[in-house]
């Protein structure tokens, strides 16, 4: 399954992205933004300079990572703005997912259904593909 949101232009994903914004910088695993809010430059082109924060993030949790450090990251996002964040945990093979307006929940069983946000709602992604593809 792919996330087919770049070609209807709903949406673009980064890889390990510097996103400046409320005064600090943040580099999630992968940021997702919304395609109307792209930073562009004076030539329509995509800026090389983003300072929004992302209207997703997802951090994947690495052995060596301080969980307290990437959940600040994630939780300074949704101060900002954004709609989603995710934190993978690949060793207890856990999706946190974190919303701006609601409690955290987890999700820990290959057929739960991980939530995504509303841009991407045509998105359907469980937890035992999320492991499968990142155990590749």
């Amino acid at each position: 399954m792919e996330l087919k949101l770049k070609p209807k232009r709903i949406a673009r994903a980064y890889p390990e992205l510097r996103c400046t914004f409320g005064g600090r910088s943040t580099v999630p695993d992968v940021t997702v933004f919304v395609w109307d809010r792209l930073p562009r430059d004076e030539n329509g082109e995509i800026a090389n300079s983003f300072e929004i924060a992302p209207d997703w993030t997802i951090e994947i949790l690495s052995p060596d990572q301080s969980p307290t450090r990437v959940i600040k990251n994630i939780l300074h996002c949704l101060e900002q703005g954004t709609q989603l964040g995710w934190m993978i945990d690949l060793y207890e093979k856990i999706v946190f997912v974190y919303h701006a307006d609601r409690p955290t929940q987890f999700f820990d069983v290959a057929e739960q259904q991980i939530p995504v946000p509303d841009f991407a709602n045509e998105f359907r992604l469980t937890v035992g593909e999320v492991f499968g593809w990142l155990s590749d």
